[in-house]
């Protein structure tokens, strides 16, 4: 959430969007990284904020259907929004209810004493697949890693199959993220919007953040979600493929075509674009690679990332593919 304050401002809102037609890949999509969450519950929400008339309105899974269906969006991983631990559990009913969502990420801290408990509360619904931690809600990812509570937490995680997505990377977190890989190797971690960090410009930090980032590539259980590609330039937003493919080049040739993630971040993207134009140009990006890539980036890889069921027929084809992809 580091760039939502930002993008409030009245300029981006004016800025009209050039008009896409959706046009859906080869074969099924599965949106690693949607939000879901309403307005309108008793007590309210933590994000987004009220004043935000861009986003503060309900964001259901119907609503994300018809946006995302136009595509080939065949199912989506919704990422919980808010650090209240009840919110874990309305999200799970929200999931339960809507088979084109495989299943949820949830906010748990995992150095509270009541994380152990939680997580196994959790865990009895196969469409719970791990925890997000990172670069919100006031947290310290840094001193997380070294924290004995946190890492015995990350463990009960790894131990049960589940997977760690971060959150709003920066280059500490990306050292903290080749620390804990270290203290819990067993552990899956998908690091979301990388493609938007800021590089740092060059000298020490700079080679520090490029030598960590290779460490962290030669991990096989470490994904790249590709979201929140699209940006703004002198205060513009720019849907001109061009300006990201040297950044995501980069993260192409560290991660490979079988750790690189498709991601929305929806409707956090919609304060720079609709979701017509956040999949376009994820969609013009990885078109100018092979098939079997572009199918492992949209579909295949999240099925390793995050190990989810099926619940369609659709999903069910991608798994089976899927499978097949990796026995071959």
């Amino acid at each position: 959430m580091n760039r939502r304050i930002f993008l409030q401002s009245a300029s981006l809102a004016a800025f009209a969007l050039p008009r896409v037609t959706a046009q859906a890949p080869g074969s099924p999509v599965i949106d690693t990284h949607i939000h879901l969450f309403d307005p309108g519950r008793p007590g309210g929400i933590p994000w987004p904020d009220r004043s935000d008339k861009k986003l503060y309105q309900p964001a259901l899974p119907d609503r994300y259907a018809r946006l995302a269906g136009p595509h080939g969006v065949a199912g989506a991983i919704a990422i919980e929004c808010s650090p209240w631990l009840i919110d874990n559990f309305w999200l799970q009913e929200v999931v339960e209810s809507n088979p084109l969502v495989v299943g949820f990420i949830g906010d748990l801290d995992p150095a509270t004493p009541d994380f152990a408990a939680t997580l196994d509360q959790l865990h009895r619904s196969h469409l719970f697949l791990g925890i997000r931690y990172g670069n919100l809600w006031n947290r310290d990812p840094v001193a997380a890693a070294h924290n004995p509570q946190f890492i015995a937490g990350l463990k009960l995680l790894a131990e049960a199959g589940l997977v760690l997505d971060t959150a709003n990377p920066n280059p500490a977190l990306i050292s903290a993220m080749l620390e804990i890989s270290n203290r819990v190797p067993n552990l899956r971690v998908v690091i979301d919007h990388l493609p938007n960090l800021d590089i740092p410009s060059e000298g020490p930090d700079r080679r520090e953040y490029e030598s960590t980032l290779r460490e962290l590539a030669q991990r096989p259980r470490i994904f790249v979600k590709g979201s929140q590609i699209v940006r703004t330039f002198d205060g513009r937003v720019s849907f001109d493929v061009s300006r990201y493919k040297e950044h995501l080049d980069q993260l192409w040739s560290l991660f490979g075509e079988d750790r690189m993630l498709f991601g929305s971040d929806w409707p956090n993207s919609d304060q720079l674009a609709d979701y017509d134009h956040t999949f376009g140009v994820a969609q013009r990006y990885i078109a100018t690679r092979s098939t079997q890539a572009q199918e492992k980036y949209f579909s295949k890889n999240s099925c390793a990332a995050y190990q989810w069921r099926a619940r369609t027929s659709a999903q069910t084809d991608l798994t089976r593919m899927s499978s097949q992809t990796i026995n071959h």
